[in-house]
């Protein structure tokens, strides 16, 4: 009897989603949600708006794969035409963000930066291959995946930190969990014959970026990349 080899099923991720919801709730709680209760949220509009897009963002990560799995084809189509305005609207809330928490001048500014900036790599990539194979379901679902994986480690650094331990171990132990979950992943579809190589290489582009970051590894280009970034009356 030929083996068989089980595929899958990315149309469930939207219930998996609905737990990043709660991660992000529990991340930013003290430094943001719980300041709206205690009379303390003095917040510029970069916050929030980015607080709204990313909001909606994972409102369609979830909904997205359900309309498929409960057949909603044209519902699913439409929305992610939409995609199409709300991708730009969640890096300039990121861009707009970054660039109101930091300043010209300030000490290791490039590493700082890159913190943000790494993600929205991540995201850019993962959303590209989404869309550039968005006729290719195998490729297309693992893009949106990917896309939404890039959330975890805001969200999940922030919890430990308040949670666990005040110090790097908390964000090495975040850094730890994504790995897993995409080693997990990349594990669990060895011997798929499409779309095996979106997941390592998002683990490829946090690889590098992780080490870039961990490491102190200043890079000239993006130095003044940073400088110039900071220097734009953008906000």
């Amino acid at each position: 009897m030929a083996n068989s080899v089980r595929k899958l099923r990315f149309d469930s991720s939207g219930y998996y989603f609905i737990g990043l919801i709660g991660l992000v709730i529990l991340g930013f709680w003290p430094t943001y949600f719980v300041k709206f209760f205690n009379g303390t949220a003095n917040f510029k509009f970069y916050f929030h708006f980015h607080a709204i897009m990313v909001s909606l963002w994972l409102l369609m990560l979830i909904v997205q794969p359900i309309l498929i799995r409960k057949k909603k084809l044209p519902l699913h189509r439409m929305i992610g035409k939409i995609s199409y305005v709300l991708f730009p609207l969640v890096l300039l809330s990121v861009i707009l963000l970054a660039h109101s928490r930091h300043a010209v001048g300030e000490k290791d500014l490039g590493i700082a930066l890159l913190v943000s900036f790494k993600d929205l790599i991540v995201l850019g990539v993962a959303y590209f291959i989404a869309i550039r194979y968005r006729h290719i379901i195998d490729l297309h679902a693992r893009g949106m995946v990917a896309a939404g994986i890039v959330f975890i480690e805001p969200a999940l650094s922030r919890f430990l930190y308040n949670a666990v331990t005040q110090t790097i171990y908390s964000y090495l132990l975040t850094i730890g969990l994504v790995y897993a979950i995409l080693i997990t992943l990349i594990i669990l579809e060895r011997k798929q014959k499409k779309g095996r190589w979106v997941f390592p290489l998002i683990l490829g582009l946090y690889i590098i970026m992780h080490a870039i970051l961990l490491l102190n590894v200043h890079i000239a280009p993006w130095e003044a990349f940073a400088t110039w970034f900071e220097k734009l009356p953008i906000t």
